[in-house]
C-alpha cells in the first residue's frame, strides 16, 4: 500500500471554505484572522494532517525558525543550564535551537558559524574562544543577528549578555580572606581566556583592598577547565609538599576535580584547605564536602540572550543591549567559617565586601584600574 500523499495548503483552504492567503495567516499571522475563521482553519488542518513545509518558507523569507547556539564546552553543566534557557525562550517564539560545541577551539568556532550562516538561521548566540570578536562582527556583516553570551560587547556594535567575571572574582577571593586564609592559589586556563582573566584580576583586586600584595594570589593554569584539570592540579600541589590554604578554581568542574584528590590524600577541606569554585552547579551542593561557590544566572543568561536575538531578527529600529548581571556568592561547607581571624587584620570596609553582592547593587563593580605587571 503506497504512502500517502501530505495534505496541501490549498486542500486546507478548500477544506474550510477560505483562501489559500487566509490559511497562510493563520499560520503565520493568526491574530489577523478572526476567532471563528481561525478555528475553521485549524480544524482543516487537524482533520488533513497538514504540516507546514519549513523548507519552502525559509525560501521564501530567506531565514530559518533556528537560532544557532555556539558554546565553549558542551560537557560543563553550567553550559547545559544556558541552553535551557535559550530554548526555553525560543519555544516561545516559535524557534527551534542548533546546539555547536566549539571545545575552546577557534577552528572548530570558526566551522560552526559558516555553517549557521550557510543554513540562513535566525541568529546566533555564542560565547567567544577569545577576545578577538572579528568572526562575530563578520557574521554580523553578512546580515546574520549576533548575540554574546558570557562575553561583553564593549562596544555597541552587537548584543551581549554577560556576568562580571571581575566582580565574582573579587568575591571570592574576599571570602577566602576572611575566612583567615593567606596562601592562595588560584586554579585557572590560559590567562588569554577572558573569563580566566577577569576572575584573577578580581581576585588581585581583593587583596589590594585587604592591603595586601596582590602578587600573592598565585596562578595556577590548567590545560582543561574540567574534572580531569582538577585532579591533576591538585597532584601538583600536592607534590609539593606544602598546600596552600585557600584554593579559588576558576569552575566548579575544576573545583570538584581538587576535592576528590585533596580528600584521598587525607587533607581537610575547609580545615586544611578552603575551596571556591565558580557556576553554582548542580554538583557543587551535592559534593563530598558541599562546595562554596560564585553563582552565575546560566537559566536567565540563556533566556535572556535568546530574547535579545528573536527581537534583533523581527524588527526594524533594533538598538543593541550590552546586559551586565552580577554573581553571587553562595557559602558552603568547603570554606568553614573563620572570619574572625580574617577580620582582626582588616580595614574599615572590610565588612561592606563580606555582605552579599546582591545587597550592594553592584557597587563592588566599581573596579579600581589594574596595574601593569
Amino acid at each position: 500500500m503506497g504512502q500517502q500523499a501530505a495534505a496541501s495548503i490549498r486542500q486546507v483552504a478548500r477544506a474550510a471554505r477560505v483562501s489559500v492567503g487566509t490559511v497562510s495567516n493563520v499560520l503565520n499571522r493568526p491574530s489577523v484572522v478572526a476567532p471563528a475563521t481561525r478555528r475553521r482553519v485549524l480544524a482543516a488542518i487537524d482533520e488533513l494532517g497538514f504540516v507546514r513545509n519549513e523548507s519552502a518558507r525559509q525560501l521564501r523569507s530567506g531565514t530559518a525558525r533556528t537560532i544557532g547556539l555556539v558554546v565553549l564546552d558542551v560537557g560543563n553543566p553550567f553550559f547545559t543550564d544556558l541552553a535551557k534557557g535559550v530554548e526555553a525562550a525560543a519555544t516561545e517564539a516559535g524557534h527551534a535551537v542548533m546546539l555547536c560545541n566549539s571545545d575552546g577551539s577557534r577552528d572548530r568556532e570558526s566551522r560552526h558559524l559558516e555553517l549557521l550562516a550557510q543554513q540562513q538561521v535566525h541568529g546566533v548566540l555564542m560565547s567567544p574562544v577569545e577576545d578577538d570578536l572579528s568572526s562575530a562582527r563578520e557574521l554580523a556583516a553578512r546580515g546574520v543577528s549576533v548575540v554574546l553570551v558570557g562575553h561583553p560587547a564593549e562596544s555597541e556594535d552587537l548584543c551581549s549578555v554577560a556576568v562580571d567575571d571581575r566582580v565574582g572574582g573579587e568575591v571570592a577571593v574576599t571570602h577566602l580572606l576572611a575566612t583567615g586564609r593567606r596562601h592562595l592559589t588560584m586554579i585557572a586556563g590560559s590567562p588569554a581566556t577572558r573569563q580566566c582573566a577577569e576572575r584573577h584580576a578580581g581576585g588581585r583586586q581583593a587583596l589590594r583592598r585587604a592591603g595586601h600584595d596582590p602578587a600573592d594570589l598565585e596562578f595556577l593554569e590548567v590545560a582543561t577547565l574540567d574534572v580531569a584539570a582538577g585532579q591533576r592540579a591538585a597532584e601538583q600541589l600536592l607534590a609539593r609538599g606544602e598546600l596552600p590554604d585557600g584554593v579559588f578554581c576558576v569552575n566548579d568542574l575544576v573545583a570538584l576535580g581538587l576535592l576528590q584528590v585533596l580528600l584521598r590524600a587525607g587533607v581537610s577541606v575547609p580545615d586544611d584547605v578552603a575551596v571556591v569554585g565558580y557556576d553554582d552547579i548542580d554538583f557543587a551542593a551535592a559534593a563530598a564536602v558541599p562546595l562554596t561557590s560564585v553563582r552565575q544566572p546560566a537559566t536567565l543568561l540563556g533566556r535572556t540572550a535568546a530574547d535579545l536575538v528573536i527581537a534583533e531578527g523581527t524588527g526594524s529600529g533594533h538598538q543593541h543591549q550590552q546586559v551586565m548581571f552580577t554573581p553571587e556568592l553562595v557559602v558552603r561547607e568547603s570554606t568553614g567559617h573563620r572570619e574572625d581571624r580574617g577580620r582582626a587584620t582588616a580595614g574599615p570596609a572590610w565588612g561592606a565586601l563580606l555582605r552579599p553582592v546582591r545587597e550592594l547593587g553592584g557597587r563592588v563593580g566599581a573596579q579600581e584600574p589594574e596595574p601593569a605587571g
